[in-house]
């Protein structure tokens, strides 16, 4: 017994039989992609104006790159004086502000340095004075050397004259005559010595004689060294690579840390020497760090560009007249001034990676 089926229609079909195919099946299918295409059509070509629009009127104008790092002028702290450290006061990753205590060194050597310099000043002083003292007696000294010198000289014509009438003897001539020529050597002797403390007190008091000056000076010396042994903060920042120890015997220009100023921090971007033809100082950049993400935008401004690329002061320099030569894309580095409000509220640290952007339109 054959099962029938009532199709649309009135039509009946065992239920064996294929089914019939509608007669419009085909055609609607053939509109519905028709329409999906000329949609996808006019989407991607909205598209294409649209990121042709941006081009033209913003991306041409922007340049970009992830080869850029954050930097900082950091500060090397080194002793001005040689010395054994007598305390630390801080440790990496301290918060510092400028002026702030950093190592202090003992002070029992610059302290003695400065208590001789005192007393040589204080000396230097009393000797100066004597000086002025001697050249005051010397003054007095020619005066009555010029004294002696006149009495001798009346004393001498006195018993020329007499002898000229023959009223003395030639030895009381002689004698009259030895006593002027004693008195005019005197007197040239006491004007040299006069001469000679002069030189020592001429042109300036006490306070101004070079050599009171130069004890003075030593004093001053003494008492920067003392002052040095306290080894302080140049700036606010931030301590890394402490390297000082207690006990530690430091000299002159030996590293003990560093101070980074992490609120004056700036951003080297890399780009490549295709990109620059445009950039210019005073143009506004976008930054985002690797750090806070995305979420974090930076502004900040071209400072200028490097007067070289890296490979023009790497340590080893590219040898580009050699035969083996090829050619690579150089960057040069675009230094930019980050603001300092962004960076208080999100503070960045030195080699930090940054994505910057700048706008070529301005």
């Amino acid at each position: 017994m054959t099962d029938t089926t009532t199709l649309d229609g009135g039509l009946a079909r065992s239920s064996g039989e294929p089914p019939v195919p509608t007669p419009n099946a085909g055609p609607e299918r053939m509109r519905i992609r028709r329409r999906l295409l000329i949609t996808l059509a006019v989407v991607l070509v909205v598209l294409a104006c649209s990121t042709g629009v941006w081009w033209i009127l913003v991306g041409q104008q922007t340049i970009s790159t992830d080869n850029a790092y954050v930097a900082a002028d950091s500060a090397e702290i080194t002793p001005q004086v040689a010395g054994t450290i007598r305390e630390v006061n801080v440790a990496d990753t301290a918060h510092v502000v400028k002026g702030q205590p950093l190592v202090q060194l003992d002070p029992a050597d610059a302290q003695l340095a400065l208590d001789q310099a005192r007393a040589s000043y204080a000396q230097a002083i009393r000797q100066v004075e004597q000086d002025f003292s001697n050249r005051d007696q010397a003054a007095a000294q020619v005066r009555a050397r010029e004294s002696d010198l006149r009495k001798a000289t009346i004393d001498y014509k006195r018993q020329a004259q007499l002898a000229q009438a023959g009223a003395t003897s030639d030895q009381n001539l002689t004698d009259a005559r030895n006593v002027y020529e004693t008195a005019q050597a005197n007197l040239v002797a006491s004007q040299k010595t006069l001469a000679s403390l002069q030189a020592l007190v001429d042109g300036a008091d006490v306070e101004h004689n070079p050599q009171v000056l130069l004890a003075k000076a030593a004093v001053e010396t003494a008492t920067l060294n003392l002052f040095r042994t306290v080894i302080r903060a140049p700036f606010d920042g931030v301590v890394a690579q402490r390297n000082a120890q207690i006990g530690q015997h430091v000299e002159v220009g030996q590293s003990l840390m560093i101070v980074v100023p992490v609120n004056e921090a700036y951003v080297d971007a890399n780009f490549k020497e295709g990109q620059l033809a445009s950039v210019h100082s005073g143009q506004s950049a976008t930054l985002t760090s690797d750090l806070y993400g995305s979420g974090v935008v930076f502004h900040g401004r071209v400072q200028g560009l490097s007067g070289g690329t890296g490979s023009a002061f790497a340590v080893i320099p590219a040898q580009n007249a050699t035969g083996n030569w090829i050619k690579v894309v150089q960057r040069l580095p675009v230094r930019i001034e980050l603001d300092p409000r962004e960076l208080s509220e999100h503070p960045l640290r030195v080699g930090l990676s940054m994505n910057a952007s700048i706008d070529l339109s301005q």
